[in-house]
């Protein structure tokens, strides 16, 4: 059990007073102090004594902390903004829980007690939720578990709503990747996802933003020093780039949980490469409408639908190159291992995005199933990000 003096701000009076904090691994209580009786001429008797009785006394009162608000923390998500703004709340955070149950905004005396308190909460929700996971894969099949879900932000699409995030609960589960607006609490909810696409055909990315000096992300970001307003993002933000190329950006809390979700995604897309093993499109190749399949083991093959009757096969390895026109049409380049010679393979698909992510997808499990560290290496999060 983790306790702490805060301050519980009240946005509307803007006023703020001191509350007690108590966090267990399933609760954040919120205690209020009050005065309580704790001894009077009646306690603990059944009688009352007489005026001058010498064991009667006058009633007795203290300040006790008292419990006043449980928040669970199971499916519980945390906030930083304001909400429908995008000013960083500065020193503070509030806990949601699944049914709505707020905590109020709580603040803290000192940024190292804000940050200690923040990542205390999370680690408390992470590991429920990994309890909730556990739980729901014991009712999936070993292709159909989920390897990580949680609270996200995505930022809403348009002119009008360019500065504000609403919360996502986002999952990577067998073959897929889901956004819900809420969490999945059932196997039936599953089906009720907001979005879902195939995690082969997704791109998942750390924004650049993060290629900054490391004591200012550390200063101003984790601990949350100051308040920033950014122009077109969260601090903490990574997006997934859909078929024809729909892209969701989402920002987290930490910059733990952006690391994690980075390594997640990847996890999770490898797993799907190597358990399906190989993806096929329907594409146009010199006038004719073809089969182009993306395979683990043999890489590129071009073949005819009805006869399948292969026309070309490049490994992996031969591709050297690629151009495309940003909507249907997409060139190869191949290197021909008997004479050495580029050759150029323009192809056409209905979804060009998918297909160029599904190839980004087997290579990269490719590459990583020869070179375990190799994705570790380019990660962005955990080489640019402080461990929360």
């Amino acid at each position: 059990t983790k306790t702490a003096i805060a301050l519980l701000y009240d946005e509307e009076s803007e006023n703020t007073y001191d509350v007690r904090l108590k966090l267990t691994k399933e609760v954040l209580t919120i205690q209020k102090q009050d005065v309580v009786c704790v001894g009077g001429s009646n306690q603990g008797r059944n009688a009352p004594s007489s005026p001058s009785s010498p064991i009667a006394k006058d009633p007795r009162y203290e300040k006790r902390w008292l419990d006043t608000l449980s928040v669970p923390l199971s499916m519980a998500r945390i906030s930083r903004y304001k909400a429908g703004a995008e000013k960083l709340r500065w020193n503070a955070f509030e806990v949601l829980a699944l049914d709505g149950v707020s905590s109020g905004i709580l603040r803290f005396y000192t940024a190292q007690d804000g940050a200690d308190w923040l990542r205390a909460v999370s680690a408390n929700i992470r590991e429920l939720t990994l309890q909730n996971m556990k739980m729901a894969n014991k009712c999936c099949s070993p292709s159909n578990q989920v390897v990580h879900m949680g609270w996200v932000n995505e930022k809403l699409q348009g002119a009008d709503s360019s500065q504000t995030f609403r919360p996502k609960f986002l999952a990577l589960k067998g073959p897929s990747f889901y956004v819900f607006s809420t969490p999945p609490v059932s196997t039936f909810d599953w089906v009720r996802a907001e979005r879902t696409y195939h995690l082969c055909e997704v791109l998942f990315k750390v924004h650049k933003f993060w290629l900054a000096e490391d004591c200012w992300l550390q200063a101003n970001l984790y601990l949350g020093l100051q308040d920033f307003e950014f122009e077109d993002q969260r601090p903490y933000c990574f997006s997934v780039v859909a078929s024809h190329g729909k892209s969701h950006v989402f920002n987290v809390e930490l910059g733990s949980e952006l690391a994690v979700w980075e390594k997640s995604f990847q996890r999770a897309t490898f797993m799907e490469v190597q358990r399906t093993g190989s993806r096929t499109y329907m594409c146009s190749w010199q006038g004719e409408m073809l089969c182009f399949t993306v395979d683990f083991a043999l890489g590129f093959t071009c073949f005819e639908s009805k006869t399948k009757n292969v026309l070309w096969r490049f490994k992996f390895s031969q591709l050297k190159g690629s151009s495309d026109d940003g909507k249907t049409r997409v060139k190869l380049l191949f290197q021909n291992l008997d004479t050495k010679q580029i050759e150029t393979k323009e192809l056409e698909f209905q979804d060009l995005t998918a297909v160029l992510h599904c190839i980004h997808s087997f290579i990269a499990a490719k590459v990583a199933s020869v070179d375990p560290g190799f994705m570790e290496n380019q990660s962005l999060a955990r080489k640019y990000m402080f461990s929360s």
